[in-house]
């Protein structure tokens, strides 16, 4: 079976609040419940955009999936905006040398291959508010047991 989208969503949305120490929406902004740092700007908004199975056959076993993600971080100042967005790249795609990746992405089910920055759209504003985007694709393989 191909790899659950949501599994991998959970994993980046997890990994990219760790690492940052923000709060981070699902399709949406935080809720104020959301941790660490509730609906306080800044703030990160995470909206999957599908995936492409690769490798063997649609439907097997042992497909790939390559994911993809938008990235919006949201502040209230030009600064502070591309501050946060340089420290989500950071998250996804640091690496530490003979290590691996700085930031690890859990996956039930799955186990992440490969990560890049698909496409950065950077950053706008709309009523005092700052927006920057940025789109990753992450390849992840199904578990073996």
């Amino acid at each position: 079976m191909p790899v659950n989208g949501r599994a991998v969503s959970m994993g980046v949305q997890a990994a990219l609040t760790a690492a940052t120490g923000r709060s981070c929406g699902y399709g949406t902004a935080p809720t104020a419940a959301s941790l660490p740092t509730g609906a306080t700007i800044p703030y990160y908004v995470l909206y999957a955009l599908g995936q492409v199975t690769s490798g063997p056959p649609f439907g097997d076993a042992t497909a790939d999936s390559r994911v993809l993600f938008q990235i919006t971080t949201v502040s209230n100042a030009v600064d502070q905006c591309e501050f946060w967005a340089d420290k989500a790249r950071a998250a996804l795609l640091g690496r530490l040398p003979r290590a691996g990746w700085a930031t690890p992405i859990a996956v039930t089910g799955g186990v992440v291959i490969n990560r890049e920055l698909d496409k950065e759209e950077g950053m706008s504003v709309s009523s005092g508010v700052y927006s920057y985007i940025q789109r990753y694709v992450i390849t992840v393989t199904p578990k073996t047991t």
